[in-house]
């Protein structure tokens, strides 16, 4: 199954390369290990999760679920949208599950939530077709 839409996918890309740019710009010393540690733990415009995986998933923690068997990222991730779905609820107690997460997760998170090795795997499978986009812009 999958757990991010396609669409997602290749925003969380743009916005990983974004940045990626924004800390190379920053830097005078580039080191790529500490570029990928900064980019992850850098404030996002949103949660990079879909509606129904993260539904399928705050609707387990709200049943007692504690997702002890996920990954340590990928469950702080769902912890802070949950801390965030259980204060929505307390001011909007109307909302079904699906309705509070889907408000939830297009708020600003305060981090990618991905490991730098991942964002690194990530980076380079779009590196090339990134700036290929940006010269393409960049000439007309």
């Amino acid at each position: 199954m999958a757990k991010i839409t396609v669409e997602y996918s290749d925003e969380r890309i743009i916005a990983l390369m974004l940045e990626y740019e924004r800390y190379i710009a920053s830097c005078s010393h580039i080191r790529m290990s500490e570029a990928f540690e900064h980019i992850v733990n850098q404030p996002c415009r949103r949660f990079w999760v879909s509606e129904f995986r993260a539904a399928v998933v705050i609707a387990r923690m709200l049943k007692g679920d504690s997702l002890k068997n996920m990954h340590s990222t990928k469950r702080e991730m769902f912890q802070e949208i949950y801390n965030r779905v259980i204060r929505l609820k307390s001011k909007k107690s109307g909302m079904s599950v699906y309705q509070m997460v889907s408000t939830v997760i297009r708020q600003p998170a305060p981090k990618f939530y991905l490991s730098p090795g991942s964002a690194k795997i990530m980076f380079y499978k779009a590196k090339k077709k990134w700036y290929e986009k940006k010269k393409r812009r960049l000439r007309h």
